[in-house]
């Protein structure tokens, strides 16, 4: 189970193995995505898209250019939990996919944390 939760009381479930995380950089306007998967070690990034470079938005040296856009696998290993910040300046906050929705995910609650586990509740 895939949880999202903010301090500003937003809170989010899902059954689901993976999901997708887009944004638009503030500075530079250019969207960044990520596909995730969970596993039994927490939330693993296993790939990247990058429209755009700039601004702290440099891919890797590993990254491949296609069709305008940098393709690469990042080289992190699963997370306990995430925690998304968002600035308010970007028009729009994080979009998070999974199962073929998709879910705004509110930029005005605080940082939004992810986490996996049975039971969102406890």
């Amino acid at each position: 189970m895939l949880c999202v939760a903010a301090a500003g009381g937003f809170a989010l479930s899902l059954a689901t193995s993976q999901f997708t995380l887009d944004w638009t950089h503030s500075v530079a306007r250019t969207t960044w995505w990520e596909g995730w998967q969970i596993t039994h070690a927490g939330l693993a990034p296993v790939e990247a898209r990058i429209t755009g470079t700039g601004a702290g938005m440099e891919p890797p040296p590993d990254a491949r250019l296609q069709d305008g856009v940098w393709h690469y696998n990042p080289q992190i290993p699963p997370q306990r939990q995430v925690v998304l910040g968002a600035s308010g300046a970007t028009g729009a906050g994080w979009r998070l996919c999974a199962q073929g929705r998709c879910h705004a995910l509110p930029e005005d609650m605080g940082p939004l944390r992810l986490w996996s586990a049975p039971d969102c509740d406890g």
